[in-house]
């Protein structure tokens, strides 16, 4: 279970953004942060600006721990291409993302949930382990003994979010396989993300 499951909403605010962009986010009511102070937000300095760029796709995965987020910052580098885009081909090959894009989860924290307790296989084999990279033409899918669980059931029926197309899902099956990596342009991300802030932030 995420650290950070019970206080996931006030991310959105201490953010300012209704990061996952979900119906009931306390950020439709309140446009400020948590706090006493929340409602004193002065213009950030560029530093500022890039570290609120890190946060939110650092929370936007969940409770991705700064350690993690570096190593995948550090693999981005590595890569050839554009960083940026390497950065968000990474997160979104991780099991729990995939999950989440899929729609079998309702959200980013349940999926990390639903992973570590088993309920997942990767090419036929469970994998419990919510990082764990799929590469392109692999198979995900919901072990038969879990196909009946309320939450996975509901999500997979809810309409608040349609399935990106770098993936191929049947929901029936409740199987899908990823296609391709995205690139940032075919995430549908419900708040703008700037992953070229993040690796400003970085390589300063």
């Amino acid at each position: 279970m995420s650290k950070r499951h019970s206080a996931k909403y006030k991310i959105d605010r201490r953010l300012g953004v209704n990061l996952w962009g979900r119906a009931k986010s306390p950020l439709n009511k309140r446009e400020y942060g948590p706090g006493q102070h929340g409602q004193r937000r002065k213009k950030p300095s560029d530093y500022g600006v890039q570290l609120m760029a890190k946060q939110k796709l650092k929370g936007y995965y969940g409770n991705i721990s700064e350690k993690q987020f570096r190593k995948y910052y550090a693999e981005a580098v590595r890569r050839k291409g554009d960083t940026s885009e390497n950065l968000i081909g990474i997160l979104e090959r991780r099991l729990d993302a995939v999950l989440y894009r899929m729609k079998f989860v309702p959200t980013v924290f349940a999926s990390r949930q639903v992973v570590n307790h088993g309920h997942v296989r990767v090419n036929g084999k469970r994998v419990n382990i919510a990082s764990y990279m799929i590469k392109e033409g692999d198979v995900v899918s919901i072990r038969d003994k879990s196909k009946e669980m309320p939450l996975i059931v509901e999500a997979a029926t809810s309409s608040e979010r349609d399935v990106p197309d770098y993936l191929d899902v049947d929901a029936k099956e409740l199987k899908g396989t990823f296609v391709r990596t995205p690139k940032l342009a075919d995430v549908p991300y419900p708040v703008q993300m700037e992953p070229n802030l993040v690796v400003e932030f970085y390589s300063r």
